[in-house]
């Protein structure tokens, strides 16, 4: 009886030490939340954050069922439905595109700057490429009419499920929209009026509350954008050579270096798309660790009255906890 007595002492204990990581990790998880939710305060208005090391089920979230304008992070999902595409044999990477000068998004990005001129053809390859490592707009129209237009990307998104995320507008209407120059004719109006105004670009107003809080389009929020990128990672919603190649692209990023990458062990890679207008100041990808191991992150910030490098260093604050967090927890194993 003793003996029976002493082994069943034995397996509860052994079970309740058992249960111990998985407590203290819970408690790790809700002390780095509210550290993120305090480094952000005063440098932004209100901050959503959502990430996930590969591989693992813990989610690490601040408000991350809020909504929030995506910015130009929505060119991530409109380059996924266009792969789509060529995943199902309809296009290819190398056919070439007519660009007509109609569609460009005058003062804005490479290609409309630095081609002034009608006739351009550009590989869909050519067109994807500065959509996501320059934000170039007149690329993103031209992809996203490519990906069978707004409905169809939001369509291509909950054929993976991903059921909330909205893609309402091509960028050329956001911005219309955005400064207040109501007309059918968007492409035209906004060319004519950075025409008339070169500095208009310069004067977004640095709070918008009807276009950040008020209208539903464009948003989602941080956890399902977080599921985004998880499915690209995971092979769930592009094939394994159309996955590599937009990595690959996000790799080489060159916009929003002060946000996920702003605080960051030199030559850290970070695949990544960046979004801003207004108040709103957004970086989205993945961060590799030095031992090789990887984490998503969604960062999304919106009604903020601080200045843009503000809101660049508190992308950079919540990254870089995230980024210590995780590497810690692996070297306490």
């Amino acid at each position: 009886m003793k003996r029976s007595m002493k082994l069943l002492f034995a397996v509860i204990i052994s079970a309740l030490f058992a249960v111990q990581p998985t407590f203290a990790q819970k408690q790790n998880v809700e002390a780095i939340s509210q550290k993120i939710e305090k480094i952000s305060e005063g440098l932004v208005g209100r901050i959503g954050v959502a990430a996930q090391e590969i591989g693992s089920k813990e989610i690490i979230t601040v408000n991350g069922d809020e909504q929030f304008v995506m910015a130009s992070t929505y060119k991530v999902a409109i380059a996924v439905a266009l792969l789509d595409r060529i995943d199902k044999g309809e296009l290819k990477l190398t056919d070439l595109i007519d660009v007509e000068q109609e569609t460009m998004v005058t003062g804005d990005g490479a290609i409309a700057v630095n081609f002034v001129h009608p006739g351009i053809k550009l590989s869909v390859a050519n067109l994807i490429e500065p959509m996501i490592t320059l934000s170039d707009n007149t690329a993103t129209d031209a992809c996203l009419k490519l990906a069978g237009g707004p409905e169809a990307v939001t369509k291509m998104m909950q054929s993976i499920g991903i059921t909330d995320l909205r893609v309402d507008r091509y960028t050329s209407e956001i911005l219309r929209d955005f400064y207040g120059l109501h007309d059918k004719a968007y492409a035209s109006v906004l060319a004519e009026a950075l025409a008339k105004d070169p500095t208009l670009a310069a004067k977004q107003p640095l709070r918008n509350l009807k276009f950040e809080q008020e209208d539903p389009r464009d948003q989602c929020s941080p956890n399902t954008m977080l599921q985004l990128l998880l499915a690209i990672d995971s092979g769930k919603a592009l094939s394994e050579e159309s996955r590599e190649f937009l990595l690959a692209t996000m790799s080489r990023t060159r916009t929003g270096n002060g946000r996920l990458k702003g605080l960051l062990p030199r030559r850290t890679p970070v695949a990544h798309k960046t979004g801003t207008i207004g108040g709103v100041a957004n970086d989205v990808g993945y961060v590799t660790l030095p031992d090789g191991r990887r984490f998503a992150i969604v960062v999304f910030t919106k009604s903020s009255t601080t200045s843009e490098a503000d809101r660049d260093r508190a992308i950079a604050e919540v990254t870089r906890t995230l980024f210590d967090f995780y590497y810690l927890k692996s070297q306490d194993k």
